[in-house]
C-alpha cells in the first residue's frame, strides 16, 4: 500500500467531478506533472518519483511505475521535436501527481483517501492595476478535512496577494506500490526499513490519527536552494 500526494485542483471537481471523503475508495486519471508549472512552483513534499517502463496510450506517454502507479506524464510533442520519452524507454520522473478529467484517456490509479487538505494558493497581479492573476510560487496554505468541497471559495485580497482555494491535496493509498511518503511515514513511526513490508506504515492507526500525521508529512515549506524541474533517466 503506497501513499501518493495528488492534487485534485477546482476547476476539475467543479467541473465534472465527485467529492469524497476520507476513508472512500477512488479511481482517477493521473498526470505527473512538472512541479514548477503546478501554481507557479515551490513544492517539495508533495512531489512523487515515478520509476519505469513507458508506454504510449493513444498518443499519450504513460509510465507504469516500478511498484504498481500508472500515470500519464505532463507536456506533449513541441512544434519542432518530439522530446518525449519513446514507448519502452525507461525513465526515473520526479513531479507532482494530479488528477486529470479531460482530453485522453488511460488507466487510472485506484485507492483508499487516507487525508485530505484544502489548498490555498497566493496569486499576485502580473502588473499593477492589470486585475489578472498570477500564482505566487510556494506561498499556499493547506487545511486539513474530513470532505473534499464540490464548490471552492470565492477570492479575497490579504496584504497584496489575493487568496483562492484552488483545490485540495489528497493522499492516496494505492495497492501494491510503495513510495518515498511511505517510506517517511515507516521513519516516522519508528518502524525498521529493513524487510519493511509496504502498508504496514498505516497499520493498527485510527483514520483521525493517521490523517494528522500525514498532515505533517505535507507542509508547504520548501528547503532553501530547491528546484522544482523534474529529473528524467532512460535506459
Amino acid at each position: 500500500m503506497g501513499l501518493w500526494h495528488v492534487i485534485y485542483e477546482d476547476w476539475q471537481m467543479e467541473c465534472c467531478g465527485t467529492p469524497f471523503s476520507v476513508g472512500d475508495e477512488v479511481s482517477w486519471p493521473l498526470l505527473l506533472e512538472d512541479a514548477g508549472h503546478v501554481f507557479g512552483g515551490g513544492w517539495h513534499d508533495q512531489r512523487s518519483t515515478v520509476c519505469g517502463p513507458v508506454e504510449d496510450v493513444g498518443g499519450v506517454r504513460v509510465v507504469r511505475e516500478g511498484t504498481g502507479l500508472t500515470a500519464a506524464l505532463g507536456g506533449g510533442p513541441d512544434d519542432e521535436e518530439d522530446r518525449r520519452p519513446k514507448p519502452g524507454d525507461r525513465i526515473r520522473s520526479v513531479g507532482v501527481l494530479s488528477v486529470e478529467r479531460h482530453g485522453a484517456r488511460w488507466p487510472e490509479a485506484g485507492g483508499r483517501v487516507r487525508a485530505v487538505q484544502v489548498l490555498t494558493q497566493a496569486y499576485a497581479e502580473t502588473a499593477p492595476g492589470s486585475r489578472t492573476w498570477e500564482p505566487v510560487r510556494g506561498e499556499r496554505r493547506l487545511r486539513l478535512v474530513e470532505r473534499c468541497p464540490e464548490w471552492f471559495s470565492e477570492k479575497r485580497v490579504e496584504q497584496g496577494r489575493q487568496w483562492r482555494e484552488s483545490g485540495v491535496v489528497v493522499t492516496l493509498e494505492v495497492p501494491g506500490t510503495d513510495s518515498l511518503l511511505s517510506h517517511a511515514l515507516r521513519e516516522a513511526r519508528g518502524i525498521p526499513h529493513r524487510d519493511a513490508v509496504p502498508g504496514t506504515e498505516t497499520e493498527g492507526l485510527p483514520a483521525a490519527e493517521l490523517a494528522v500525521l500525514l498532515e505533517k508529512l505535507s507542509t508547504t515549506a520548501t528547503p532553501p536552494n530547491h528546484r522544482d524541474r523534474p529529473r528524467r533517466r532512460h535506459g
